[in-house]
Parts: C-alpha cells; sequence; structure tokens
C-alpha cells in the first residue's frame, strides 16, 4: 500500500500494464444509442473548449491551474534547508594542484626582480617589449608520486614542496628569447633557488618572434602609421576609417600563426566595422604586415589586398584608387553602419512573445538541502561517493585532479589541453586562420558567469585567480557546481514478478566553467554521475569569425547576411586523462565486433545450415607507435584501460572505458604549414602514452606560432615504448565540424555546437553500481484485482518546504591587482574589452 501522504491514483482504463495481470470487473452495459448521444455530447463539448483554449490570449498575470489547487496543501510549510552546501573533507587538507595565491606571486616577482638573481628585468606594468621582464608566473604541479604518496597517507608523509613556473621575456638580449624558469621551494625563502626549465619542452629557448601578447597595443605603433594616411579613401570605398580617434569606425584583427619557425613574426590584419559583434561585419579589406623583433620603427607593410586585388605598396593601392583601375565593392544594404543592430544580443522589436513565455522558466530546488560537498579552503567536492580537488591555471583553465570513486582513486588528472580552429575560405584572413587558444590563455579568459543563466539558481560558485604581467585578476564566480536530475531513470524496467518493476533517479553534478576566448565562448563541462561515468562536455557559443560574402566564397561557408558568412571551420579540443584503474598499471584494449558467418550441427533446416552473426574481439596494444588511435567505421569497436591483474568477481580485468558522446571527430586537414606539427594530437580521436613528467601537457602556448618547430611536438611522446602494464595517459579530444549556417547569428548555439565523451566503468565493479542509491522505487503489483500498486521508495520521499527567495540580479564581473597585490581601481567597459578582446579585436590609438 502507499505510506501516508500519497494519493492512490485510479487505474488507467485500457492499460493492461497497470491493470495488472487481470482484467477489471466488467461494467454494465448501456444501449448502444445512449452510448452515441453521450459520445457526441462530449466530443462537442471537447470541440468548443479546445476552440475557446486556442482562440483566448492569456493575459500576462493569468493564474494557472496550480495555483487553484489548495485542497491538501499545508499553510504551515517549513522554510527550506540552507542553500549553502556542507563542508566536505578532503583526503588531505593540503590541495597539492592548488594555483598560486596573490601574496605568493607578489613574492616570486619580488625575489625574481630582486638585482642579485642579474636578469635587469623591469616591472612588467611598466616594461615595453625590448626590455626583459616577468611575463608569467603560475604553479607548477609536484611529480605525481611525490603527490600521491602524500594523499595516501597525510597523517605520515607530507605535503609535496611548492614551485612555480617563471615566464621571462627576455627582450633586451641581443637575440630575444622567452624562457620558463622553476622557482622554489616556496614559500620564498633562504632555500629558494632558479632554474632553466627545459625537460619538459622539446627546444630550449623559445624564439621571442614566437612569443605571447606583451603590450595590449602591441600592433598600434604600425597600424597609426599606414591607416591614418587611408581614412579618405576607406570612407569612400565602405564608408569606414581608422584614424586613432576615439570615434573611429574601423576595428582590426590579426591572424594567427605568426611565424613558421620563429624566424619572423607576421600577421595578415582584417578590417571589421567598429559596432557590436564586429567579427560579423568585415570589409573586404586587408593587410599583411612584418612586426619581426622589437623595434618598431623596423616594421612594415607587405601588401594590402581589397576586392581580390593585391598591391605591394600604401602607393600602389592609392595609385589604382585615384586612377579608377580599382576595382570597387558594390554597395549592399548591410553595409550600412546605421544597420548593424542585427549582430547584437537584443531581443529583435519585430518579434512577438511566444505563448506563455512571458512567464518565469521552471528552475531547480534542492528541497532537501544541497546533496554535494565543498571544502573552499582546498577546492575540494565530493557527491555521491565522488570526491575530487579542483586546480586552475592560466593557460586552460579548470582542471580535476585525485579523482576518486568510493574511496579508490581512478583519476590522478583530468584537464584541457589545448582548443584550435582551423578555418577555410577564399580571403587572406579565413585560409590563413589555425588558431591553438591555450596562446592566449584560456584559464585568464574564464568569465564569471550570470547566476540563473549560465548555472542554476541554487549553483555554488567558486573563484579562481590568474596572473600575468601586470598583476592578477581575480573572478568570484569563475567555477560553478550544481546537482541537476535529468528527468530521466539512469534504470528502469516495467515487470510484475517480485521485484522486476522500478527505477533509479538520474542525477548528476556539473562542475562547469565558461571562457571567452575573442569572439567565441567555450563552456568546459564535467558530469558526474552514480553509476561511475563521467561525461566531459564542451559546448561553444558566441560570434561567428565572419567572412565577407560574395560568389567566390562558394564552398567556404554560409551567408547569413548580404555581406557576411559564416566561414567553415574545425574546432578540435585536446583533454588528458591519466586513469588509474585500480592501480597506476594499466594496459589499453581495444574492443571491437565483426561480423561472422558459422555452422552448427543444431541449425534448423528450416532456415538452411549458416548464421551470419557478430562476434566481439579483443586486443591489447601493446607499444605506443600502434596507440594513435580513430574510432573504428560505425563505431564498432572502442577503447579502454584495464588492470589485466585485478579482476572483478567474474574473472574479468577490471577497467575504464573510452566512449565517444557527441560528434566524436578529428581535424580534416592534415599537412598544412599552419598546423604541421604543432597540434599533431588533432589528427585523432585519442592517443595513449606512457605516463612521464617530462611529458605533462599535450601543448604549450607558444606551440601556436611554431608550426614547423614547436616548442612541444605531441608524436614524439609515441617512441615506441611498451604500455603494457604501465601508468598510461589516455589524451582524447571532442570537437565538431563548423558548417555554419543562418541560426549562427548572432550567436552559435551550444545545443548544436557541442561535443563530448564519456569515462565509464568496464567490468570495474560487479554490477551496476547505481543500484545502491536509495533515490529509487520499487513497485510491487496488486494482490486483487483492482487494488492500487503498492511501493517502496526506501523513505526518500519526497519534501516540501519554502525555498529561499531568489536574490535580486547581480552582476559584479573582474577584480584586478596590480603586482604589489593591492587592488587596483575600477577601469571603464573599453579597457576591459581590450583586456578580454586582445588580437580579436584591436583599435588603434593615437
Amino acid at each position: 500500500m502507499a505510506p501516508a501522504g500519497y494519493d492512490s491514483e485510479p487505474l488507467l482504463k485500457g492499460d493492461p500494464e497497470l491493470e495488472g495481470i487481470t482484467e477489471l470487473a466488467p461494467r454494465p452495459s448501456r444501449p448502444l444509442r445512449s452510448r452515441r448521444l453521450v459520445f457526441s455530447l462530449v466530443a462537442l463539448l471537447g470541440l468548443i473548449g479546445v476552440s475557446a483554449f486556442y482562440a483566448l490570449t492569456p493575459r500576462s498575470n493569468a493564474r494557472y491551474a496550480a495555483e487553484y489547487l489548495q485542497s491538501g496543501t499545508d499553510d504551515h510549510l517549513a522554510k527550506c534547508p540552507s542553500g549553502l552546501p556542507p563542508r566536505a573533507t578532503p583526503p588531505a587538507k593540503v590541495n597539492p594542484f592548488a594555483s598560486l595565491t596573490i601574496d605568493e606571486t607578489v613574492s616570486i616577482g619580488k625575489w625574481v626582480l630582486a638585482p642579485e638573481r642579474n636578469l635587469n628585468l623591469t616591472r612588467g606594468d611598466k616594461a615595453h617589449i625590448s626590455d626583459n621582464f616577468i611575463y608569467h608566473i603560475d604553479a607548477f604541479r609536484p611529480a605525481k608520486k611525490d603527490a600521491v604518496a602524500h594523499l595516501d597517507n597525510p597523517d605520515t608523509v607530507s605535503p609535496p614542496e611548492k614551485f612555480a613556473r617563471v615566464t621571462i621575456h627576455h627582450g633586451a638580449a641581443s637575440d630575444p628569447y622567452v624562457m620558463d624558469y622553476l622557482v622554489g621551494p616556496l614559500p620564498v625563502s633562504g632555500k629558494t633557488t632558479m632554474r632553466e626549465l627545459t625537460e619538459i619542452y622539446h627546444r630550449d629557448r623559445i624564439p621571442y618572434n614566437a612569443r605571447g601578447f606583451t603590450t595590449l597595443g602591441e600592433l598600434t605603433p604600425l597600424l597609426v602609421k599606414i591607416m591614418p594616411p587611408l581614412a579618405d579613401v576607406t570612407e569612400d570605398l565602405f564608408g569606414g576609417s581608422a584614424r586613432g580617434l576615439p570615434n573611429d569606425t574601423l576595428v582590426a584583427a590579426t591572424m594567427a600563426p605568426f611565424s613558421f619557425d620563429g624566424s619572423f613574426r607576421r600577421a595578415w590584419v582584417s578590417w571589421r566595422r567598429n559596432t557590436p559583434g564586429p567579427w560579423l561585419h568585415p570589409v573586404n579589406f586587408f593587410q599583411y604586415v612584418d612586426f619581426t623583433g622589437t623595434d618598431p620603427d623596423q616594421w612594415k607593410l607587405l601588401k594590402i589586398v581589397y576586392n581580390h586585388q593585391v598591391f605591394n605598396s600604401t602607393e600602389a593601392f592609392l595609385a589604382a584608387y585615384h586612377d579608377g583601375t580599382l576595382k570597387r565593392l558594390p554597395e549592399r544594404p548591410d553595409q550600412d553602419p546605421a544597420q548593424g543592430g542585427w549582430s547584437t544580443r537584443k531581443r529583435p522589436a519585430s518579434s512577438s512573445v511566444r505563448d506563455l513565455d512571458h512567464l518565469p522558466g521552471p528552475r531547480s530546488v534542492s528541497f532537501g538541502g544541497l546533496r554535494f560537498r565543498v571544502d573552499r579552503a582546498t577546492q575540494y567536492v565530493s557527491w555521491m561517493g565522488w570526491g575530487m580537488y579542483l586546480g586552475f591555471d592560466r593557460d586552460m583553465g579548470l582542471s580535476l585532479w585525485d579523482l576518486r570513486l568510493k574511496g579508490e582513486r581512478i583519476i590522478y588528472e583530468l584537464a584541457p589541453q589545448e582548443a584550435i580552429a582551423q578555418y577555410a575560405g577564399n580571403d587572406p584572413m579565413q585560409t590563413t586562420t589555425a588558431w591553438l587558444d591555450r596562446f592566449f590563455g584560456m584559464g585568464s579568459a574564464v568569465r564569471d558567469m550570470i547566476p540563473g543563466y549560465d548555472c542554476p539558481h541554487e549553483a555554488v560558485y567558486l573563484p579562481a585567480t590568474t596572473h600575468n604581467f601586470e598583476g592578477s585578476i581575480r573572478r568570484e564566480r569563475a567555477i560553478c557546481i550544481f546537482e541537476q536530475d535529468t528527468g530521466r531513470p539512469i534504470t528502469r524496467h516495467t515487470g510484475y514478478s517480485e521485484g522486476e518493476f522500478g527505477a533509479t533517479r538520474g542525477y548528476q553534478l556539473v562542475i562547469r566553467s565558461v571562457s571567452t576566448v575573442g569572439n567565441y565562448d567555450y563552456l568546459f563541462d564535467y558530469i558526474f554521475q552514480i553509476d561511475g561515468t563521467i561525461e566531459v562536455r564542451l559546448s561553444a557559443s558566441g560570434y561567428l569569425q565572419g567572412g565577407y560574402w560574395e560568389p567566390a566564397q562558394e564552398g567556404y561557408g554560409t551567408a547569413i547576411r548580404d555581406t557576411t558568412m559564416g566561414s567553415l571551420h574545425d574546432h578540435v579540443i585536446n583533454y588528458k586523462v591519466d586513469l588509474d584503474v585500480a592501480g597506476t598499471e594499466n594496459s589499453l584494449l581495444f574492443t571491437s565486433t565483426a561480423q561472422e558467418t558459422i555452422t552448427q550441427p543444431w541449425f534448423e533446416d528450416d532456415w538452411g545450415s549458416e548464421v551470419i552473426q557478430q562476434k566481439i574481439s579483443k586486443k591489447i596494444i601493446e607499444t605506443e607507435d600502434d596507440a594513435l588511435l580513430k574510432f573504428p567505421p560505425n563505431l564498432q569497436g572502442g577503447y579502454s584501460l584495464v588492470n589485466q591483474e585485478a579482476k572483478n568477481r567474474w574473472g574479468i580485468p577490471r577497467g575504464y572505458a573510452i566512449q565517444p558522446g557527441y560528434s566524436p571527430i578529428h581535424n580534416t586537414v592534415v599537412g598544412s604549414k599552419r598546423l604541421l606539427n604543432n597540434a599533431n594530437w588533432a589528427r585523432y580521436n585519442l592517443a595513449v602514452s606512457k605516463r612521464k613528467e617530462t611529458e605533462p601537457t599535450s601543448s604549450c602556448q607558444w606551440n601556436l606560432n611554431l608550426p614547423g618547430d614547436p616548442v612541444i611536438d605531441f608524436h614524439k611522446f609515441f617512441d615506441g615504448e611498451n604500455i603494457t602494464q604501465e601508468d598510461l595517459v589516455a589524451w582524447v579530444n571532442v570537437g565538431m565540424h563548423h558548417l555554419p549556417q543562418a541560426e549562427d547569428s548572432p550567436n552559435t548555439r551550444t545545443n548544436l555546437a557541442a561535443s563530448s565523451f564519456f569515462l565509464t566503468p568496464l567490468n570495474y565493479f560487479d554490477s551496476d553500481v547505481s543500484m545502491e542509491s536509495v533515490n529509487s522505487i520499487l513497485l510491487s503489483a496488486p494482490k486483487k484485482p483492482g487494488e492500487p500498486w503498492t511501493f517502496d521508495d526506501n523513505g526518500v520521499a519526497p519534501v516540501n518546504c519554502i525555498p529561499d527567495v531568489v536574490p535580486p540580479f547581480e552582476y559584479i564581473g573582474v577584480q584586478t591587482f596590480g603586482l604589489d597585490g593591492k587592488e587596483a581601481p575600477p577601469t571603464t567597459a573599453e579597457e576591459m574589452r581590450k583586456s578580454a578582446e586582445l588580437f580579436h579585436r584591436i583599435k588603434i590609438e593615437l
């Protein structure tokens, strides 16, 4: 029988699955004519009701059925439990993977700047590109054996010593270069030392022409020389100019890479309208510029391209303009600067409100209180047997460490590595673009999330801090954590024998961050499930890198406006997955299926003597050279890491499978000089290598500008070593082949631009561990026909209470700190925009 507080619903006639095995007792029959009259009357009334429902528009203050269901309600509901998470208990009180604090970076900076270091350094906030200065400071993660020793025995083994990676731009050297240094142990003391950090790279000194962005207006000295003299001409040709004034109507963007091997630094500059969403307002005017070296006086313009006409100098371009030989672009409606509102996120004024859209949508409330725990001091999170430390860095942002389920380590490190976007087109911008977004710092590009939109109202937020040559940036809502009900049971079955009928709720924990790199927004999701599965999902939104649409662009994209196209491109994002399946000794297993034809003596004559079916094959991949992998056609196979020496109760090696999720792709183009060797990982769906401390990442920020001779060459990880029962790392890709469409305007949608992979138990357990959840129900069939179904919900009944009031919306944004650690004064939106969009939007200034 149903417990108190539940109303037994009447059985639905005509649904034998709910009525039980025996039929309901038949009702007395009525005369046929009477039944016809009744049915006719009911149909007529139904028609009238439906017509009225669709004819009458609901008032904006309309009340709906749920508001009138007053019977049985409790007028004395208590307030719901606190929306704050209970405190987690991490395995160790120190997070070995934690980011550096502002105070730590200040002390490191002062120590490195000291004269006794003999580095001749200038403060980063006062430096020019021709100076020596500290470009970046970040935590350097400890050796795995040291971290694990402490995490497994925190009471007897001390935490590993802490070190920092310090990047210095040696711009004042006779041959300028970039160098990484290892500084530590920390905190700074008499024991602290400094040495070159080269063992994690495949070349020692990094060419200065491959350096990261140094000043936010690095190209301004060149652009301010070449654009103002063209102002009258560009105003005539496409109604815009860049004179270095506040009211300039054109802004620039550069394409990358800037170099092939570090011997030069050159880029195509594309001009766009200075309007909201400038990426969708190209004017088909390009300049190829040389900014090699550290002396802006030596920088120069190499080419101008306008309407597919190439000019080797400003003078040649102006001569063609004045003598009438220049082929002008036709005027088009959307080239009118006054008509640029279509590229904003403002709601179209012409659109009508959708039915019931004036009402706030449903929101998630944990009526029993939050079911995940957080320790803010160590940034440790636990939920339903899962536990993990969070890390954060400038290059790629959020990472997860020491992931355990029910106390057993499953993953040591789960972290994004790189994100490429390679374009195609018939103009100098699209055809030369191959971004590697680690260059810009996807961690420093993390944004404060919009409460109630980027994450649910009851999400818990954690801060993150990154550091650059001017100081530190702290975002209070850099990471959000929330539990969600998928609305879909993780398991269920309808049955009639005792113990067959029931379901388990499909709850998930989501840990999310959002990075905005110029025009694109990336949503990084780590989704934990109660059966031991983790989904790693990447979703994209933001603005397309638009091109100028014309017939010559056919095949390279899609027109989304009269003069704007969305350009064809690939996104591929790489993750490092350091699985430890029942220990660190793991092997790579390939499991596949194939068709076979067999005969058996017991086959019946009716169907012949042969059967065509499929059969499983299993193979251990033994060397790294064979571990650069693509999923087989039709996904008839998959890869997993297993421990051949650790078996479950049924004698099967315990493992974790790497399952493709949404859009399991790899890069389309192979052999382009712009991605020759700097992103070799993107050629595969996944790869597996022997774990080494000298191979901590598959990429680095300088790889963008060194495709011919990268600082990290992923292929060099694979040198024929045996990978049987070794500590292994899987490098797994997600991504999408982005064939743009009109619906990508103004912003790409996260429901379509998404990709994922799953890490899921493969004989790791003896059975499905989600069955342990008490958030499940078991139903029993009626003992007698007509009686209600009884059920057992393990005592986890719905809770009724009054939720906390949703606080008024507030968006604070970033906090900035100087090199002295003191909070900097608030800055203007334009200054924030400059530091956020970098080479993606350059407004020249005198």
